[in-house]
């Protein structure tokens, strides 16, 4: 008997979300090998940045990024919630400068080591598998634009009746 719950068949997408979710737990682990408490992974970036920059205001940051304004506000309040960036007054009432604080501007020097060695062991493992990551993505990339994500699974939608 088959059951009409398609989340009961594997999910295709767990697989690399865990793997991404063990990596990352990994690099935290180094953080927290060192002492340096309350800092995530996906932190790393725009904190970097901001030490480059200077203050920021979000929309700002997102585009810097490539990432959306709602993620890097999320990963903006988290931020603030640690204690490693503030914010300010921007130009205008509806805009804040985000800016490090004291404590992310000490992490800047591990945090950019930490981010070298991360790329260098990335490169290392696309070295040691048969088919590096980064080649796998751009095959992927190239697929999607032949072919969009959304027309293939428009071909394979079947929608129930009306």
């Amino acid at each position: 008997m088959t059951s009409s719950d398609p989340t009961a068949v594997p999910d295709p997408w767990r697989p690399l979300h865990q793997l991404v979710a063990e990596m990352e737990a990994e690099i935290e682990q180094v953080y927290l090998a060192r002492g340096i408490e309350g800092v995530r992974p996906r932190f790393a970036y725009p904190l970097i940045r901001l030490a480059h920059t200077g203050p920021l205001t979000i929309r700002e940051l997102a585009a810097s990024l490539d990432r959306s304004h709602s993620a890097i506000s999320q990963t903006v309040a988290a931020l603030r919630r640690e204690g490693l960036v503030s914010s300010e007054p921007g130009p205008d009432a509806r805009t804040r400068r985000i800016e490090l604080t004291e404590r992310g501007r000490s992490l800047i020097p591990f945090l950019e080591a930490e981010w070298r060695a991360t790329h260098a062991t990335v490169a290392e493992l696309d070295a040691e598998i048969p088919y590096a990551l980064s080649t796998v993505v751009e095959e992927l990339r190239r697929a999607l634009e032949r072919r969009s994500m959304r027309q293939r699974i428009t071909d394979h939608l079947v929608e129930p009746p009306r």
